[in-house]
């Protein structure tokens, strides 16, 4: 049947957040190496090892696993939005936690210093906020989309107000959209079928209509294919297919939407 609607993932599908992740990481890290002359790449994995360690310890990972909460963004989110009463324990654990990242990650190299840690976590919440990097085709496969009259809808995982920060932080996006659903102000996240259910009813499409496309398979094309949406796989970096999960299409490039679409007349 016809594609009339597309849903895109946000994060690593339009934004390139795993660049804004590792540039925010390297600038912390070298400060690091000029303050306290550690390996900067040591104690970035350090510290990353250290934040996925603690992350799981606290009593809200199912929640934050639902949801679709990284660490890593645990590391400069600060949960003041979302109505569950787990977000109102994340916003209360999210200063310990920067802090102890990045003391964990410092005391991994050699360095005992909770001062300095502050001063890292803190630095590095502002690397990432200052880098909201987009692909190269992001803002043209949305412009032909839009053109060609497609319902365009973005649906993307995780804490109401750092995902809107993602969002304004690249002011020309949001325009583009239909309609927005974040996972946490819905309830649920992504494979959750019922919330490709609700894209589709605020849509106004039936499954076979709508188009999903999205970078990871347990969450983006898992959700997608147990409602009957075309799955498209954005795999720029080869990537295996180790989950399992069998997605309808895959492309290294968004141009690649318009042949599948095509194929679907």
């Amino acid at each position: 049947m016809t594609i009339k609607a597309v849903c895109f993932d946000l994060d690593d599908t339009l934004l390139w957040d795993g660049r804004s992740v590792s540039e925010a990481f390297e600038a912390t890290c070298n400060k690091a190496q000029e303050v306290k002359g550690v390996d900067p790449v040591e104690l970035q994995e350090a510290v990353r090892n250290e934040a996925r360690t603690l992350y799981e310890s606290y009593d809200t990972i199912s929640f934050t696993k639902m949801i679709g909460i990284n660490p890593f963004e645990g590391l400069w989110a600060n949960f003041t939005a979302g109505e569950q009463p787990e977000f109102r324990k994340l916003e209360q654990l999210a200063p310990a936690y920067r802090t102890e990242s990045w003391r964990r990650g410092l005391l991994a190299v050699g360095v005992d210093d909770e001062v300095f840690a502050t001063s890292l976590a803190e630095q590095f919440a502002q690397e990432r906020r200052s880098r909201p990097h987009v692909y190269e085709e992001t803002f043209k496969i949305l412009n032909e989309l839009k053109e060609r009259n497609f319902k365009l809808l973005l649906l993307t995982n995780g804490c109401p107000a750092l995902q809107q920060e993602k969002i304004d932080g690249v002011p020309e996006l949001a325009p583009y959209f239909d309609e927005i659903i974040i996972s946490g102000t819905y309830g649920k996240g992504k494979p959750d079928s019922s919330i490709f259910h609700h894209a589709l009813d605020l849509l106004g499409v039936k499954p076979e209509e709508g188009m999903m496309v999205g970078d990871k398979l347990t969450t983006d094309i898992k959700g997608s294919l147990s409602v009957g949406m075309t799955a498209v796989w954005i795999n720029r970096e080869d990537r295996p297919r180790s989950e399992g999960i069998i997605p309808d299409y895959e492309i290294t490039h968004l141009s690649e939407l318009h042949d599948i679409i095509a194929s679907k007349a």
